[in-house]
């Protein structure tokens, strides 16, 4: 079948089964970014595409730049899991999810080809554009499901995405010394750290304990916004990139 049945001009269609209504007239407002985390991209899209597996997304990138429409955005793909943002627990419902193909974490973090980022920042720019969504709500698969999810990894260059126009970000602070908070501290300090990247959009309770849940939602923010050192420990590098990207979102005055 051909581009007239996909949402994206630039897209095949491959349809998935698995798939189901948007919860409440929702629409679109936040786009997930995946890896596959699979040897091959065949065996990955065919995974998406089998009714038992039970997940699937809207779009999937292939390592060429080739872009597969596998669920309609109008409808829910099955894609975000158990996973929560600024208090949203139906991800499904309010996102449109994209599929990388890359082996990820289990094949060793390989590059992103060149041909398929170009393809990605094109079709976040088209879903992005019409479905007004902010580019603070293009996110990563552990930005809403920290600790059970890495993907799309430290090696996703989201910095690339943003010179193109997709996306939020800031350049990272440097790594360097001075104080910093780990697993075990407590206090106000800590309900900071916590407060911070709660208003930010991450599923986080202020509790004053960076606990193991702490340590994992910061590795998630490493992960995505402060790449060269992903330890889940609060150091001012990653601090300060938090405290910027927050005074560059528009409710802070940006």
């Amino acid at each position: 079948m051909t581009s007239k049945y996909c949402d994206y001009s630039g897209a095949r269609f491959m349809p998935s089964p698995n798939f189901g209504d948007r919860a409440d007239g929702r629409i679109p407002d936040i786009i997930v970014l995946h890896y596959t985390g699979m040897p091959t991209a065949k065996s990955a899209l065919e995974w998406l595409c089998r009714e038992e597996s039970q997940v699937s997304s809207h779009y999937f990138v292939h390592e060429d730049g080739r872009v597969d429409q596998l669920v309609p955005e109008a409808l829910r793909a099955w894609h975000a899991g158990k996973s929560v943002w600024k208090g949203e627990t139906d991800i499904n419902s309010s996102s449109i999810g994209i599929e990388i193909a890359n082996a990820g974490h289990p094949g060793g973090l390989p590059e992103f080809p060149e041909k398929q980022i170009a393809a990605v920042v094109e079709l976040c720019r088209d879903c992005g554009e019409r479905w007004s969504i902010a580019p603070e709500r293009v996110l990563a698969h552990s930005d809403i499901a920290p600790i059970r999810k890495v993907d799309p990894g430290e090696k996703f260059p989201w910095h690339r995405l943003h010179r193109e126009g997709v996306g939020h970000w800031v350049e990272p602070a440097p790594i360097g010394g001075g104080r910093f908070f780990q697993r075990g501290d407590r206090g106000q300090p800590v309900e900071a750290i916590q407060s911070m990247l709660s208003l930010y959009g991450y599923g986080i309770e202020v509790t004053g304990d960076f606990c193991e849940k702490t340590e994992g939602i910061v590795a998630a923010f490493q992960r995505h916004f402060r790449q060269q050192r992903v330890d889940g420990i609060a150091d001012i590098s990653t601090l300060d990139t938090l405290h910027r990207l927050l005074a560059a979102l528009p409710q802070f005055g940006a």
